[in-house]
């Protein structure tokens, strides 16, 4: 009986982290999206993907998200979105990871 509180503190303590880390990978998600359709556009650069999922980092980020960055690179026909960044963590000097990978094809305009 003396373990039950101290028990259901620390899964509540779990729970919580868990919740943060999920709601911080969405919005990683949202960002490597953001960047993706930037990035494959005909015409466009990966510089341009970078510049729009930055954007939407500094938007979504806010203090949930830290050290965030967004790496862009576009090869044969693919485009490739790396989002890495760090998000709270309610144990002092513990701060999880958070990495998001998407890829999808780069428009291209075929010629008759």
């Amino acid at each position: 009986m003396i373990l039950a509180l101290p028990l259901a503190f620390a899964m509540l303590l779990g729970i919580v982290q868990y919740t943060l880390w999920t709601h911080a990978h969405h919005r990683a998600q949202a960002i490597a999206t953001e960047a993706l359709a930037g990035g494959r556009v005909f015409n466009g650069t990966e510089h341009e993907g970078e510049e729009r999922g930055y954007a939407l980092a500094g938007d979504l980020g806010g203090t949930l998200l830290r050290d965030t960055t967004v790496d862009v690179r576009r090869q044969g026909g693919t485009t490739r979105v790396t989002v890495d960044a760090t998000t709270l963590g309610l144990l002092p000097g513990w701060n999880p990871g958070v990495h998001v990978s998407l890829t999808g094809p780069t428009e291209h305009v075929e010629r008759p």
